[in-house]
Protein backbone atom coordinates (compact mmCIF):
# COMPACT_ATOMS: atom_id res chain seq x y z
CA UNK A 1 0.00 0.00 0.00
CA UNK A 2 1.78 3.26 -1.23
CA UNK A 3 2.29 6.04 1.89
CA UNK A 4 2.17 9.64 1.10
CA UNK A 5 4.97 11.12 3.20
CA UNK A 6 5.66 14.29 1.02
CA UNK A 7 2.96 16.96 -0.17
CA UNK A 8 4.34 17.15 -2.78
CA UNK A 9 4.32 13.37 -3.91
CA UNK A 10 1.60 12.56 -6.26
CA UNK A 11 -1.36 10.05 -5.70
CA UNK A 12 -0.73 6.39 -7.47
CA UNK A 13 -2.74 5.77 -10.54
CA UNK A 14 -6.08 4.61 -9.47
CA UNK A 15 -5.14 1.35 -11.68
CA UNK A 16 -3.20 0.78 -8.49
CA UNK A 17 -5.95 0.50 -6.40
CA UNK A 18 -7.13 -2.47 -4.66
CA UNK A 19 -9.22 -5.03 -5.88
CA UNK A 20 -12.62 -7.04 -5.59
CA UNK A 21 -10.64 -9.99 -3.60
CA UNK A 22 -9.14 -7.61 -1.24
CA UNK A 23 -9.92 -6.92 2.82
CA UNK A 24 -10.23 -3.27 1.26
CA UNK A 25 -11.81 -2.75 -2.27
CA UNK A 26 -10.67 0.74 -3.84
CA UNK A 27 -8.43 1.39 -1.00
CA UNK A 28 -5.49 3.65 -3.37
CA UNK A 29 -3.00 5.17 -0.63
CA UNK A 30 -2.61 6.23 2.87
CA UNK A 31 -1.08 8.61 4.66
CA UNK A 32 -0.43 12.27 3.84
CA UNK A 33 -2.76 15.34 5.17
CA UNK A 34 -5.48 17.10 3.37
CA UNK A 35 -4.46 20.14 1.77
CA UNK A 36 -6.49 21.99 -0.74
CA UNK A 37 -4.01 21.04 -3.55
CA UNK A 38 -3.92 17.51 -2.50
CA UNK A 39 -7.91 16.81 -2.25
CA UNK A 40 -8.36 19.22 -5.82
CA UNK A 41 -5.45 16.23 -7.35
CA UNK A 42 -7.62 13.53 -5.54
CA UNK A 43 -11.23 14.51 -6.60
CA UNK A 44 -10.04 15.55 -10.52
CA UNK A 45 -8.88 11.98 -10.64
CA UNK A 46 -11.73 10.11 -8.86
CA UNK A 47 -10.43 9.67 -5.63
CA UNK A 48 -11.68 10.53 -2.09
CA UNK A 49 -10.62 10.64 1.26
CA UNK A 50 -12.48 8.00 4.10
CA UNK A 51 -11.35 7.42 7.29
CA UNK A 52 -11.94 6.39 10.55
CA UNK A 53 -11.14 8.18 13.97
CA UNK A 54 -7.46 7.55 14.77
CA UNK A 55 -6.39 6.19 11.58
CA UNK A 56 -3.90 8.39 8.96
CA UNK A 57 -6.45 9.43 5.60
CA UNK A 58 -6.87 6.58 3.42
CA UNK A 59 -7.74 7.50 0.00
CA UNK A 60 -10.45 5.68 -2.27
CA UNK A 61 -10.83 5.03 -5.72
CA UNK A 62 -13.89 2.18 -5.96
CA UNK A 63 -14.71 0.42 -9.12
CA UNK A 64 -17.43 0.34 -9.91
CA UNK A 65 -18.51 4.08 -8.76
CA UNK A 66 -21.75 5.30 -7.97
CA UNK A 67 -23.26 8.07 -9.87
CA UNK A 68 -26.68 9.92 -10.15
CA UNK A 69 -27.40 11.31 -13.64
CA UNK A 70 -29.15 14.06 -12.94
CA UNK A 71 -31.45 13.55 -16.50
CA UNK A 72 -32.57 9.44 -14.49
CA UNK A 73 -33.36 11.16 -11.05
CA UNK A 74 -36.43 9.47 -9.85
CA UNK A 75 -39.07 11.08 -7.92
CA UNK A 76 -41.63 8.85 -6.03
CA UNK A 77 -44.94 9.55 -5.67
CA UNK A 78 -45.17 10.19 -1.94
CA UNK A 79 -41.91 12.74 -2.29
CA UNK A 80 -43.01 14.49 -5.48
CA UNK A 81 -46.53 15.03 -2.80
CA UNK A 82 -43.54 16.56 -0.17
CA UNK A 83 -42.19 18.38 -2.66
CA UNK A 84 -45.35 20.41 -4.23
CA UNK A 85 -46.30 21.25 -0.06
CA UNK A 86 -42.51 22.57 0.31
CA UNK A 87 -42.68 24.46 -2.88
CA UNK A 88 -46.17 25.92 -2.16
CA UNK A 89 -45.43 26.69 1.37
CA UNK A 90 -43.84 30.24 2.12
CA UNK A 91 -42.43 29.11 5.30
CA UNK A 92 -40.26 26.89 2.83
CA UNK A 93 -37.00 27.36 0.99
CA UNK A 94 -34.07 26.14 -0.29
CA UNK A 95 -30.97 28.19 0.16
CA UNK A 96 -27.46 27.43 -0.71
CA UNK A 97 -23.99 28.40 1.33
CA UNK A 98 -26.26 29.97 3.88
CA UNK A 99 -25.00 27.91 6.66
CA UNK A 100 -22.12 25.58 5.61
CA UNK A 101 -20.60 25.42 9.06
CA UNK A 102 -24.17 23.97 10.72
CA UNK A 103 -24.66 21.74 7.49
CA UNK A 104 -21.21 19.60 7.91
CA UNK A 105 -21.42 19.80 11.72
CA UNK A 106 -24.66 17.83 11.26
CA UNK A 107 -23.75 16.07 8.61
CA UNK A 108 -21.08 14.42 11.45
CA UNK A 109 -23.17 14.62 14.32
CA UNK A 110 -26.48 13.68 13.36
CA UNK A 111 -27.48 10.18 14.47
CA UNK A 112 -28.54 8.16 11.28
CA UNK A 113 -29.75 4.32 11.58
CA UNK A 114 -27.37 1.38 12.06
CA UNK A 115 -24.52 3.80 12.68
CA UNK A 116 -22.65 4.50 15.75
CA UNK A 117 -19.83 6.61 14.23
CA UNK A 118 -18.94 8.93 11.55
CA UNK A 119 -16.12 8.80 9.12
CA UNK A 120 -16.89 13.28 9.34
CA UNK A 121 -13.76 13.48 11.89
CA UNK A 122 -12.42 16.93 13.11
CA UNK A 123 -9.81 16.99 10.25
CA UNK A 124 -12.12 16.51 7.83
CA UNK A 125 -14.32 19.05 8.83
CA UNK A 126 -11.37 21.73 8.86
CA UNK A 127 -10.08 20.42 5.31
CA UNK A 128 -13.36 20.98 3.48
CA UNK A 129 -14.57 24.15 5.91
CA UNK A 130 -11.72 25.52 4.21
CA UNK A 131 -12.54 24.62 0.85
CA UNK A 132 -15.71 25.86 1.15
CA UNK A 133 -13.94 29.57 1.55
CA UNK A 134 -12.37 29.14 -1.80
CA UNK A 135 -15.83 28.31 -3.33
CA UNK A 136 -15.33 24.85 -4.72
CA UNK A 137 -17.60 22.97 -1.81
CA UNK A 138 -21.39 23.76 -1.44
CA UNK A 139 -24.14 22.99 0.99
CA UNK A 140 -27.62 22.65 0.03
CA UNK A 141 -30.15 23.50 2.52
CA UNK A 142 -33.51 22.98 3.20
CA UNK A 143 -35.09 25.77 5.77
CA UNK A 144 -38.81 25.05 7.29
CA UNK A 145 -40.12 27.98 9.29
CA UNK A 146 -36.54 29.58 9.66
CA UNK A 147 -35.05 26.68 10.89
CA UNK A 148 -32.49 24.48 9.00
CA UNK A 149 -34.10 20.93 8.78
CA UNK A 150 -31.70 19.14 6.46
CA UNK A 151 -29.10 19.44 3.88
CA UNK A 152 -25.91 18.29 1.98
CA UNK A 153 -22.46 19.07 0.62
CA UNK A 154 -20.86 18.15 -1.91
CA UNK A 155 -17.54 19.61 -4.04
CA UNK A 156 -17.90 21.10 -7.14
CA UNK A 157 -15.25 21.20 -9.83
CA UNK A 158 -16.25 22.26 -13.58
CA UNK A 159 -19.32 20.82 -14.18
CA UNK A 160 -19.04 17.73 -11.92
CA UNK A 161 -20.58 17.71 -8.31
CA UNK A 162 -19.03 15.26 -6.07
CA UNK A 163 -21.62 14.48 -3.32
CA UNK A 164 -19.96 14.15 0.64
CA UNK A 165 -23.21 13.73 3.06
CA UNK A 166 -26.33 14.68 3.92
CA UNK A 167 -28.69 14.78 7.02
CA UNK A 168 -31.71 15.06 7.90
CA UNK A 169 -33.55 16.72 11.54
CA UNK A 170 -37.42 16.79 10.01
CA UNK A 171 -38.60 14.35 8.03
CA UNK A 172 -37.74 14.01 4.11
CA UNK A 173 -35.67 17.29 4.55
CA UNK A 174 -32.22 15.30 3.21
CA UNK A 175 -34.56 14.18 0.18
CA UNK A 176 -35.68 17.73 -0.83
CA UNK A 177 -32.28 18.88 -0.51
CA UNK A 178 -30.72 16.01 -3.02
CA UNK A 179 -33.99 17.17 -5.20
CA UNK A 180 -33.17 20.75 -5.24
CA UNK A 181 -29.58 19.79 -6.04
CA UNK A 182 -30.64 18.02 -8.86
CA UNK A 183 -33.01 20.82 -10.10
CA UNK A 184 -30.19 23.15 -9.63
CA UNK A 185 -27.60 20.63 -11.46
CA UNK A 186 -30.30 20.31 -14.52
CA UNK A 187 -30.34 24.45 -14.91
CA UNK A 188 -26.56 24.14 -14.78
CA UNK A 189 -25.51 21.67 -17.08
CA UNK A 190 -23.76 19.51 -14.29
CA UNK A 191 -24.96 16.31 -16.06
CA UNK A 192 -23.55 14.01 -12.78
CA UNK A 193 -23.91 13.45 -9.28
CA UNK A 194 -20.97 11.41 -7.70
CA UNK A 195 -22.46 9.32 -5.15
CA UNK A 196 -19.14 6.84 -4.26
CA UNK A 197 -20.46 3.62 -3.04
CA UNK A 198 -23.68 1.76 -4.05
CA UNK A 199 -26.54 2.25 -1.53
CA UNK A 200 -30.15 0.98 -2.43
CA UNK A 201 -31.25 4.56 -0.86
CA UNK A 202 -29.30 6.19 -3.70
CA UNK A 203 -30.30 3.55 -5.93
CA UNK A 204 -33.83 4.19 -5.25
CA UNK A 205 -33.33 7.91 -6.73
CA UNK A 206 -31.75 6.37 -10.03
CA UNK A 207 -28.48 6.50 -8.85
CA UNK A 208 -26.55 3.36 -10.86
CA UNK A 209 -23.05 1.90 -10.68
CA UNK A 210 -20.73 2.71 -13.94
CA UNK A 211 -16.80 1.14 -14.47
CA UNK A 212 -13.94 3.68 -12.82
CA UNK A 213 -12.62 3.89 -16.31
CA UNK A 214 -16.14 5.29 -17.59
CA UNK A 215 -15.90 7.56 -14.48
CA UNK A 216 -13.06 8.79 -14.90
CA UNK A 217 -13.91 9.38 -18.80
CA UNK A 218 -16.91 11.88 -17.64
CA UNK A 219 -14.46 13.56 -15.05
CA UNK A 220 -12.01 14.36 -18.49
CA UNK A 221 -14.86 15.88 -19.81
CA UNK A 222 -16.38 17.93 -17.10
CA UNK A 223 -13.65 18.93 -14.19
CA UNK A 224 -12.21 21.33 -16.27
CA UNK A 225 -15.24 22.62 -17.52
CA UNK A 226 -15.96 26.28 -16.82
CA UNK A 227 -17.81 26.22 -13.07
CA UNK A 228 -20.97 27.40 -12.39
CA UNK A 229 -21.00 31.61 -11.85
CA UNK A 230 -24.06 31.59 -9.23
CA UNK A 231 -24.56 29.24 -6.29
CA UNK A 232 -27.97 30.63 -5.67
CA UNK A 233 -30.82 28.35 -5.75
CA UNK A 234 -33.65 30.33 -7.05
CA UNK A 235 -37.36 28.87 -7.48
CA UNK A 236 -37.75 28.80 -10.77
CA UNK A 237 -34.95 25.44 -10.23
CA UNK A 238 -38.16 23.64 -9.17
CA UNK A 239 -39.37 23.38 -13.10
CA UNK A 240 -36.59 21.44 -13.71
CA UNK A 241 -38.54 18.29 -12.03
CA UNK A 242 -41.59 19.36 -13.61
CA UNK A 243 -43.12 21.44 -9.97
CA UNK A 244 -44.86 24.77 -9.70
CA UNK A 245 -46.05 26.01 -6.45
CA UNK A 246 -49.75 24.98 -5.54
CA UNK A 247 -52.02 26.08 -2.27
CA UNK A 248 -49.76 26.21 0.88
CA UNK A 249 -49.99 22.42 2.54
CA UNK A 250 -48.39 21.17 6.09
CA UNK A 251 -45.20 21.44 6.83
CA UNK A 252 -43.58 17.37 7.37
CA UNK A 253 -43.66 15.89 10.29
CA UNK A 254 -40.67 16.61 12.85
CA UNK A 255 -38.78 13.14 13.10
CA UNK A 256 -39.21 11.24 16.19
Amino acid sequence: MPWLDDDAQPLPPTSQALGPGSLAPGLLAAGGRLTLARLREAYAHGVFPWFSPGQPPLWWAPDPRMVLPVDEFRLSRSLKKTLRRFVADPACEVRIDSAFDDVIDACAHVPRAGQDGTWIVPEMISAYTDWHAEGEVHSVECWIDGRLAGGLYGVALGRMFFGESMFARRTDASKIALAALVAFCRANAIPWIDCQQNTTHLASFGAREVSRAEFERHLALTVGAAPVADWTYHRSHWAQLGLDAGPPCPHPDTDA
